[in-house]
Formats: structure tokens, C-alpha cells, sequence
């Protein structure tokens, strides 16, 4: 990116939980969600303007590091997605991989649903790796030619964690009103501690700012079915095997490693096998290969095109859920029929948004912008407040957790090979899974009083790591492992 480049702000207003904890399709929220995203904006555009019935033909361009990495982070087959009008949310995600060999066959999209116009690929989407747009290493220009010849652009950025900006708009996300007031606004860790003086959890005060948007009945029903499909996708994970697409032939590992540990799987329902989880009896090794099969089975999902929630991302969206049901499973049978466990999810649901909307306003959580220290580690950060608070330990204690959870991923470059969000990606989910256990436990039994180094000093140090590393370095396959390994991409 050009020393002179405009970054846009990712603090442009009140971020809430459910921005951070969003419903999307792997392999990634910056180069796949993102960018489906765009497109429904672009389509939705068109539709309001009275034009989509004039459509002769549909162009996108992408830069930097979509144009880089976008065929292994199936950015093409989003897009097409997104401009055929399927939901990320509630779509077919077996649509996600007939999308692209249909248009190929076919030579037409149905645009919005409604309009067809021709279609080739590799005419229709341009990957211009020589250059990158001045907004975000993540650029992308949409251009629509009516049949009067007469065009339309749009240039759209993916910022990271499936939010997008437009050119001339605001960037933030549409699902938030900005205009709301929240009783607790919160853009630093020490501003979140302040709200708490008054005896109140992390959690109280992020449902207080939550209000603004959601009834409590709300609140908690759409956390639930956040919950549910952390839940399906590491059920699917753990219940699947054979070789991840792209052209990497990586091979599947949950299923074995939870087969190992568990025996084999002879349910179909994941709410069942779920609470099946905490009749496990596992030793300390067993626990730390548990955790693991977790975070690998959401990510072998989420780079099979599967239904995945960014927490931030998607490249990272394995360690919350694989933390979270390590919680749940370490209750013990008298603890877990005296709790309310779906309350207990939404209290740890409620932390991890908070602490990553903070990571979002004060830094990034683009690996395009920061590299995977952006991604793994806030969702560790995030993972680890949310379980201090669950298990009892002050607010104090919770941001503690969080920060010595990233001060331990500082520098981690994101260098996927082949561009594919598999190795080192998959792994990196165990990995920080298990640093954000390891961070609640050291601040559980620390004092917060006596640590030299806040969450606010470990994020602003973050974000100074973002602007100092090479850019080869940050989601471009031009640096470390990237390099090293050969791979002939299928384009996903």
C-alpha cells in the first residue's frame, strides 16, 4: 500500500455484539463474506434506482490483496453469490460450490434473481494484483453497463470481519443505527472498566448498550442462535472427513482426533451431542486434544465452504466456540444441572463481542491491514475475557486475560499458502484456543493491580505492530510459509 494511503476509520460509531458475531460462509469474512456483501449492496443499488431491469452486463475489479489471494479465499465464487442475490445467512451452502461451474457452463448470472445477463469469468472478474486502491489493501469497483450503454460503479472495501465500506458512504455496518445513543459508550478497555465501577460484569453493561437495539428476549434468543451454529459447524466438523478443496489436498483431522477421544459418533443431532460433551472424562492431555479437535473441525468447515460465525472472522472462527464448549464441557454433572446453560453461553457471547468491538475501534481485525495477530489474536483476546468472566474472575482479571492472550500473538503475520485459509490458518485456531485457556488461568490467579501492561497498551501496541510489518506479510502469500510451499491453486 502507498505510504500516502487513506486507511479508513473502523470506529466510525457504536459496534454492536452482533456485528462482531456474525452468520456467514467460509473460507473467509475479509475476502469471501466481504465481498458477497458488496455485491448484494451493489445489486441492491441497481434495484432501488429503478435500473436492474436495464442490465446488459455486470463487471467487478479486484485489487490488492483480493486480487492476490482471492481465488483460494473463493472471493469469485462470493461475489457471483452475492450478485445472484443468496444469502450468506440461509442460503444452500451446497449452492456456494455449483455457483461457479454452472455460470461456467451456462455463460450467464441471474443478477438480483431477476435479470440475466452473460457472464464469463474470467472476463467478468478481474484480479489485478499491481495495484491497490488508496481506501483498503481489500478494494474492490463494481461496474453495471445498461443496455442504452450507459454505466455504473461502485468502488467497495471489505475492512475486515464480513464489514464493508462504500466510496462516498460511512463505513460501518448496516445492521447497526448509528444514530442510537448507548448508555455505555465504550471505545477503550479502560473506558469498559469505568462502566463496571458500579459493581457490574462486562456482561451487564454490554446487554445495557445492547438494549438499544434488541430486547432482552432478543438479545438472547439471537445469541442462542449464534450459539447453535458455532455448535452445527463443529458438529459437522468432528462428523465429516476426506480432503479440504483448493488444491492443497489437505486432509480433514477432527473427525479422527474425536474418534480417538469420544468413540465414534452415532447421533445426528448436535444439540445432543453437545451435552453429551460433558459425560467426557478427560485428563489434562485429553482436554488440551479436545480443544484442538474443536477449533480444527470449524475451520476444516470454514474451508470447505461451510456455515461458520465470524468471531471476528472467519480465518479465526474456531477458537470462541472450541473455548466456549471447553467451558461447558469442564462443568461438572451437579454444576451443569445447577446452571442455565444458555444463559451462560449469552454471558460469554456478550463478553467476546465487547472485547473485539474494541480491538476493531482502537486497531483492526483485517489481516489484510494487521496480519493474523488481527485475527487469531483478538479471537483469542476475546476467548479469553469471555472465559475469565464465566469462571468467576473480576472485570479487572477479564481484560487481564484478554491481554495477555494477545501480548503472546503480537507480530503473527498471516502468510496462507496457496492463498488458501488452511495452513497455517486451521491450526492457528487450536493454537489460539489454547492461549486463551492458558491467559484465563494466569489472570485468575494474578493480580491486575500489578501488571505492567494493560489491554489498552497491548492493543495500541498492535496496531503500531500492523503499520510496521511488510506488507508481504499481511493476507498477500508473498511472504513465510507462502513461499516455501508450492501449491497449483484450484479456484475456489
Amino acid at each position: 500500500m502507498p505510504d500516502d494511503a487513506i486507511v479508513p476509520s473502523e470506529s466510525s460509531g457504536p459496534v454492536s455484539v452482533f456485528d462482531m458475531l456474525k452468520v456467514g460462509v467460509g473460507p473467509s469474512s475479509s475476502h469471501t463474506l466481504g465481498p458477497w456483501r458488496a455485491a448484494e449492496h451493489f445489486v441492491d443499488r441497481l434495484r432501488s434506482s429503478g435500473r436492474l431491469g436495464q442490465l446488459a452486463a455486470i463487471r467487478v475489479e479486484l485489487y490488492g490483496s483480493l486480487a492476490k489471494t482471492g481465488r483460494g479465499h473463493g472471493t469469485g465464487v462470493a461475489l457471483m453469490m452475492g450478485l445472484c442475490g443468496h444469502d450468506p445467512e440461509t442460503c444452500d451452502t451446497a449452492e456456494v460450490q455449483r455457483i461457479g461451474p454452472e455460470a461456467v457452463e451456462s455463460g450467464r448470472l441471474l443478477i438480483g434473481g431477476e435479470q440475466s445477463v452473460p457472464f464469463v469469468r474470467d472476463r467478468d472478474l478481474a484480479f489485478d494484483s499491481t495495484e491497490v486502491l488508496v481506501g483498503h489493501p481489500n478494494g474492490m469497483r463494481f461496474v453495471a453497463t445498461f443496455d442504452d450503454g450507459s454505466t455504473a460503479d461502485q468502488v467497495s472495501y471489505s475492512v475486515g470481519g464480513g464489514f464493508v465500506s462504500h466510496e462516498g458512504e460511512d463505513v460501518g455496518d448496516d445492521s447497526v443505527d448509528e444514530t442510537k445513543r448507548l448508555p455505555c459508550p465504550i471505545e477503550s478497555a479502560a473506558e469498559l472498566l469505568a462502566w463496571c465501577d458500579d459493581g457490574r460484569s462486562i456482561a451487564d453493561v454490554v446487554r445495557a448498550n445492547e438494549r438499544v437495539w434488541r430486547t432482552d428476549a432478543e438479545i438472547d434468543v439471537d445469541l442462542i442462535r449464534i450459539r447453535n451454529v458455532m455448535r452445527d459447524c463443529a458438529f459437522r466438523g468432528v462428523s465429516t472427513t476426506g480432503t479440504l478443496p483448493g488444491g492443497l489436498d489437505v486432509a480433514r483431522r477432527a473427525h479422527d482426533l474425536h474418534r480417538a477421544l469420544m468413540g465414534p459418533i452415532e447421533i445426528d443431532d448436535s444439540a445432543t451431542w453437545l451435552d453429551n460433551l460433558r459425560h467426557a472424562d478427560l485428563g489434562f492431555g485429553d482436554t488440551v486434544r479436545f480443544v484442538s479437535c474443536l477449533a480444527l473441525a470449524v475451520n476444516e468447515e470454514n474451508a470447505a465452504f461451510g456455515r461458520v460465525v465470524t468471531a471476528p472472522t472467519n480465518g479465526a472462527a474456531g477458537v470462541i466456540p472450541a473455548v466456549l464448549f471447553h467451558h461447558l464441557a469442564q462443568l461438572d454433572p451437579a454444576e451443569w444441572e445447577r446452571t442455565d446453560i444458555d444463559a451462560e453461553c449469552v454471558r460469554f457471547l456478550l463478553v467476546a463481542g465487547e472485547i473485539g468491538a474494541i480491538f476493531k475501534k482502537r486497531a483492526t481485525i483485517s489481516a489484510a491491514m494487521g496480519g493474523c495477530q488481527a485475527e487469531i489474536g483478538v479471537s483469542s483476546a476475546m476467548a479469553a475475557a469471555a472465559l475469565t468472566e464465566c469462571l468467576g474472575g473480576t472485570v479487572a482479571q477479564s481484560l487481564m486475560a484478554a491481554e495477555i492472550a494477545m501480548e503472546h500473538h503480537l507480530g503473527m503475520t498471516c502468510d496462507p499458502i496457496g492463498g488458501l485459509v488452511q495452513v497455517p490458518c486451521i491450526e492457528r485456531n487450536a493454537m489460539g484456543a489454547i492461549k486463551a485457556i492458558s491467559a484465563t488461568h494466569l489472570a485468575l490467579a494474578g493480580e491486575p493491580e500489578l501488571a505492567r501492561v494493560t489491554l489498552d497498551d497491548v492493543i495500541d501496541t498492535m496496531w503500531a505492530t500492523a503499520q510496521d510489518m511488510n506488507q508481504k506479510y499481511k493476507e498477500t502469500a508473498e511472504g513465510g510459509l507462502a513461499t516455501r510451499i508450492s501449491v497449483s491453486v484450484v479456484e475456489c
